[in-house]
């Protein structure tokens, strides 16, 4: 992984803030999705897409966050709030997550354990995966499979 993910919010293995858990389930977070920065993708990257996954959940596969396509690969910047339907960047596209919705879903890890938050950054070789807000991480996976020219991570923490 050599794309370098960065957040105003947090650093590496740090803490996710309130701003950016879920708002439900006993938890008043914003659910507001976090800036993230990365270094620009090797030549020939055309998007990029991010993703937020939570492997600790305890569903057996985990827990999708977050998802954003075709990013153009001119652009190495997400805004907080990026994850919001209303404040999506023209031409990009928000995937379903596992709440059930489209756009950006906060930490919601029940009591317990610490959880970590898994900010993906993957630089493409096509503009376009040609997927709707109806795709799930699964098959956001699947579809990026022989396109990643990289990709970068930053990790959070959250426990309750």
């Amino acid at each position: 992984m050599a794309l370098k993910v960065s957040s105003a919010l947090f650093t590496d293995g740090g803490t996710l803030p309130n701003s950016a858990v879920f708002n439900g389930f006993g938890l008043t977070g914003g659910n507001i999705s976090p800036d993230l920065t990365w270094s620009p993708g090797p030549a020939g990257t055309k998007s990029y897409v991010v993703t937020c996954y939570d492997p600790d959940a305890p569903t057996t596969v985990g827990f999708w966050h977050w998802l954003v396509m075709d990013i153009p690969g001119s652009v190495t910047t997400l805004p907080a709030g990026a994850g919001s339907p209303e404040k999506t960047a023209p031409g990009t596209i928000l995937g379903h997550t596992d709440f059930g919705s489209i756009g950006y879903g906060g930490a919601a890890p029940p009591p317990g354990r610490t959880h970590h938050y898994h900010f993906n950054v993957y630089a493409l070789d096509v503009d376009t995966l040609g997927l709707g807000s109806g795709t799930t991480g699964a098959m956001l996976m699947f579809c990026m499979n022989g396109h990643i020219l990289d990709q970068g991570r930053l990790t959070a923490v959250y426990a309750r």
